[in-house]
């Protein structure tokens, strides 16, 4: 079921896979490069409410307008704040997260938007290439228990160059930024998704 929000930003609009006995809502933004296809959103959301996980997809305003080029953070930041009342609405702890730029969004937003926690897949570290300009700040400042799922060859930032600091950090072995895998890699494409998915159907279920 998808809904169109309103927002400062533009319109929004929410897709919702839902579970018959939820006890959180996991919101799920996508990343600066691509939508709500993503695999490993499209995974989390197939996998998550049969587990007792209300998934919310949400397409920011940019995306939803056609444009193909994501505005600035804090544009991205009001949207997921405008969107954030619809997610709230079921009455249910709701777990902010996203891929790439959205796990960003979530990181930001966290604490001032009661997120029950932050899921960050793919966290883009830093630029690649460029490990000087670290954002591991964001993540830092989340506030609020969180999960980082990262590709062993991800070049926004693999998971050894990840700080020290209070949260989760599961890798997927030889994985791109995209969760994607080479032929040559020992890591399976289907092997990937299901580490994936693994580890966030653990980490919500031990959020209570």
């Amino acid at each position: 079921m998808s809904k169109i929000v309103g927002t400062e930003a533009g319109d929004a609009r929410v897709t919702w896979y839902e579970s018959e006995r939820a006890r959180l809502v996991l919101a799920l933004g996508h990343g600066a490069g691509g939508g709500i296809e993503a695999r490993d959103l499209q995974a989390v959301a197939g996998v998550l409410p049969g587990h007792g996980v209300t998934v919310a997809l949400v397409e920011q305003p940019w995306r939803v307008a056609g444009k193909k080029m994501a505005p600035a953070p804090k544009t991205l930041d009001a949207g997921w704040r405008g969107v954030w009342p619809a997610l709230a609405a079921p009455g249910l702890p709701v777990v902010s997260g996203g891929r790439s730029a959205g796990a960003r969004v979530a990181c930001r937003t966290a604490t001032e938007l009661g997120a029950a926690a932050v899921l960050a897949l793919s966290f883009p570290l830093h630029p690649p290439g460029r490990p000087e300009k670290s954002r591991a700040g964001e993540l830092l400042g989340a506030g609020v228990p969180t999960l980082v799922v990262q590709g062993g060859n991800d070049p926004f930032g693999k998971p050894d160059e990840f700080p020290d600091g209070a949260y989760e950090l599961v890798g997927v072995p030889g994985a791109d930024h995209g969760f994607g895998v080479s032929k040559r890699a020992e890591t399976r494409p289907e092997q990937a998704v299901t580490i994936i998915t693994d580890a966030v159907v653990a980490w919500t279920a031990a959020l209570g």
